[in-house]
């Protein structure tokens, strides 16, 4: 269980996508959640609870002994374990970044929420930037590697990592998951991240760069709903734009709402499956 936002992800799984799911052979590895980097609240938890008092129920008593029973105190304790567990993931974040930044790697991740077409997305930005340089990408997804293979088929090694029952990816996940790929100095990292505008907000990655996608078909207030996802962001790009006669969405009203949350959030538009607007982002890219 994930004691910071809930979601169960004890476990996940890295593998390429050209491993069969169900087969869990060919270098498919099993990772539980942060316990290869001897998180100190991994251990069995002893509930014996032996106090000094007597509990012999002699209704003589006058129950004097010191406990505190404010409510309050377990609420501390949760704080405090949600902080530290963002800690230890915030190293590792740090490890990745200097890994990233000596080789020249710009390292990009994207997050959204599901049906945005970030895939989409990434799949035309790989062909339009692979004559220039060289692309890999990291999935994640709770099952499945079909979006890995749409990458692969569109020409960039890939890596799946299958979350299970977790929410997002983590900087633990992404340090495995490197030591599967040989990342070539100057190129770039796209990690996809779990469809969820929530939870992968709190999760540093390593990456120089946060883009957070949208689409007309998800609402203009999108911002307002998910303000921290907006707030930590670089980027937003805002996709389908081919379907806005279609739709009640409000181009402006979008963009002042991302702009309130966050003054320097750059904002583009663009259609991926038209490409209209497409030269944009890749100018951007090429900026970073």
């Amino acid at each position: 269980m994930c004691d910071t936002c809930g979601c169960g992800n004890d476990e996940f799984t890295i593998h390429h996508p050209s491993e069969h799911d169900h087969e869990h052979t060919h270098g498919e590895e099993k990772h539980s959640h942060y316990h290869d980097h001897q998180n100190p609240y991994d251990h069995d938890h002893d509930h014996d609870h032996r106090h000094p008092h007597n509990h012999d129920h002699d209704h003589d008593q006058d129950h004097r002994h010191p406990h505190n029973h404010d409510h309050d105190q377990s609420h501390k304790k949760a704080i405090e374990l949600n902080v530290d567990i963002l800690s230890q993931n915030n190293l590792l974040a740090e490890l990745n970044r200097r890994f990233f930044e000596g080789r020249y790697v710009l390292c990009l991740n994207l997050v959204s929420s599901p049906g945005s077409g970030k895939t989409t997305i990434l799949e035309k930005t790989i062909k339009a930037l692979l004559p220039t340089r060289q692309i890999f990408v990291i999935e994640g997804d709770q099952q499945t590697s079909n979006d890995a293979q749409r990458i692969e088929s569109a020409g960039a090694p890939a890596i799946q990592i299958n979350t299970g029952t977790g929410c997002h990816l983590d900087a633990n996940m992404i340090q495995l998951a490197l030591k599967k790929m040989e990342v070539t100095s100057g190129s770039v990292l796209f990690i996809e991240n779990v469809g969820n505008l929530v939870c992968p907000a709190m999760f540093d990655l390593g990456e120089q760069k946060r883009v957070v996608v949208i689409s007309v078909t998800e609402g203009d207030d999108k911002p307002i709903k998910y303000p921290y996802m907006f707030q930590s962001s670089d980027l937003c790009i805002i996709n389908k734009t081919d379907l806005l006669p279609y739709v009640d969405f409000d181009m402006e009203k979008a963009a002042a709402y991302a702009r309130q949350l966050n003054p320097k959030l750059e904002i583009i538009a663009l259609s991926a499956k038209t490409g209209e607007g497409m030269e944009k982002w890749i100018d951007w890219i090429g900026r970073q």
